[in-house]
């Protein structure tokens, strides 16, 4: 089949790339022409497990082409897709102009009858907006059908939740429409769901402000586990092993980040507030979400309490590991306090440095979490790379002026923190002394 998917970014060339890896010819639009020219080139603009390979295959096959102009990507279409971002508005809501630029130069350059799918993550009702542009663009009698089929991609596995989805959602009022649709998905053998558009454009939002939920409410609980001496590791255990709660997005830390979750559950909070039913629960998520990182400070000062002129070693700096995005990245708004607090900040990270260099013009970045370390104050794990997990801790210590690890992301055990002679402080459980 013939795709265009508009939109490079994460989503866009993923789903380019699995597609075209399936045997589709693709071509991938983005008006951004230096990126389509190091995408020409074999540059991709972010980090992702397994992708590289994946472009580089179907571009030699000559599967997968780039380009930055509509007119070259939409006659031959048989479905166009939607991947343009939906960046938060002022007020917290989607900022649907990317969708409508796109909207209208596809019914400009339709030539022929077409799907036009959105995987953008958009609030219910834009389905009848693209429809509406679409309408008053395309030549009369040129036959068009609109679809939503969001994604459900994480950074850092997103080639692997392409192919291997939990659930391919198609919301459309033309099941004709939704089977060719499903053509495409037929080779992945994985669940369907059809539904009606409205309900199909809510999923994506309703999932992930879930998730988002259950994330504000586990360091909630981390919170009341620090002022009664319980530990929130055994709490989890408990809770988890109730096949109604589970242990997925149960992890007590600095709180959620990223392109999605704070996007997604702000803009349903603003959705919610539009219609006149406020979502209160929504924004006590979001209020507990954006004190994690004050209140990791706060502890931080039990331990520290006169951050100026300190050397502070911050080990990660994406959002989440596996992935150099850092929108949203709550390692980047712990880095820009201590700052302002005064202190002196090494980073380390293993994928995110080039991004973060610009944006944290006052931190040195070091080769490694050991270069971090050597003369540091404290050190706090913000990302939980799994190398930060196989650190020599010894050596860590000899290298560090005082021996204090703020962990953030409680990937150490408090026990044998004590026992190397570490001050440790991490998220839900008394803190270690030696």
């Amino acid at each position: 089949m013939n795709l265009c998917i508009i939109g490079a970014g994460h989503v866009g060339l993923v789903t380019a790339a699995v597609f075209a890896d399936l045997g589709n010819e693709v071509i991938c639009l983005d008006v951004d022409q230096d990126r389509v020219e190091a995408l020409r080139g074999g540059r991709l603009p972010f980090f992702e497990p397994g992708l590289q390979e994946l472009v580089e295959r179907s571009q030699a096959d000559g599967r997968l082409r780039f380009t930055s102009k509509y007119p070259e990507a939409i006659p031959s279409a048989d479905v166009i897709f939607l991947c343009v971002d939906t960046p938060p508005g002022p007020n917290g809501e989607a900022d649907l102009a990317r969708v409508r630029a796109a909207a209208e130069e596809i019914a400009r350059n339709l030539t022929g009858s077409a799907l036009i799918v959105n995987k953008s993550t958009v609030p219910v009702g834009t389905g009848d907006i693209v429809r509406e542009i679409l309408a008053r663009h395309v030549p009369p009698g040129l036959p068009f059908e609109v679809i939503s089929n969001p994604e459900f991609l994480r950074e850092g596995s997103a080639v692997a939740d392409s192919l291997r989805p939990d659930r391919i959602v198609i919301g459309c009022s033309n099941h004709k429409a939704a089977i060719k649709l499903l053509e495409l998905y037929v080779p992945l053998e994985r669940q369907v769901l059809l539904m009606d558009l409205n309900s199909a454009e809510l999923v994506k939002y309703a999932s992930n402000s879930f998730l988002s939920m259950k994330i504000s409410f586990i360091n909630s609980v981390a919170d009341l586990c620090e002022r009664v001496d319980a530990d929130i590791t055994q709490v989890i255990k408990g809770m988890a092993a109730d096949e109604r709660i589970g242990p997925h997005f149960l992890n007590p830390g600095l709180g959620y980040g990223g392109s999605c979750f704070p996007k997604d559950t702000e803009a349903l909070a603003a959705a919610s507030k539009a219609t006149g039913a406020p979502f209160r629960l929504l924004e006590a998520v979001i209020e507990v979400n954006r004190q994690r990182v004050p209140h990791l400070l706060d502890r931080m000062r039990e331990a520290l309490p006169d951050l100026r002129e300190a050397t502070i070693a911050v080990l990660g700096l994406s959002f989440k590991p596996n992935t150099d995005d850092l929108r949203e990245a709550k390692a980047i708004e712990l880095v820009r306090s201590l700052l302002a607090a005064g202190a002196q900040v090494r980073a380390y990270d293993p994928a995110a440095m080039p991004k973060a260099r610009p944006l944290l013009p006052e931190v040195t970045f070091s080769q490694s979490p050991y270069d971090a370390a050597e003369g540091a104050d404290a050190l706090v794990v913000a990302t939980e790379w799994n190398e930060f997990r196989h650190l020599d801790l010894a050596r860590l210590k000899r290298l560090m002026r005082r021996p204090l690890i703020i962990d953030g992301r409680n990937i150490y055990h408090p026990d044998r923190m004590a026992q190397l002679g570490f001050d440790y402080i991490s998220v839900g459980r008394a803190a270690a002394t030696n």
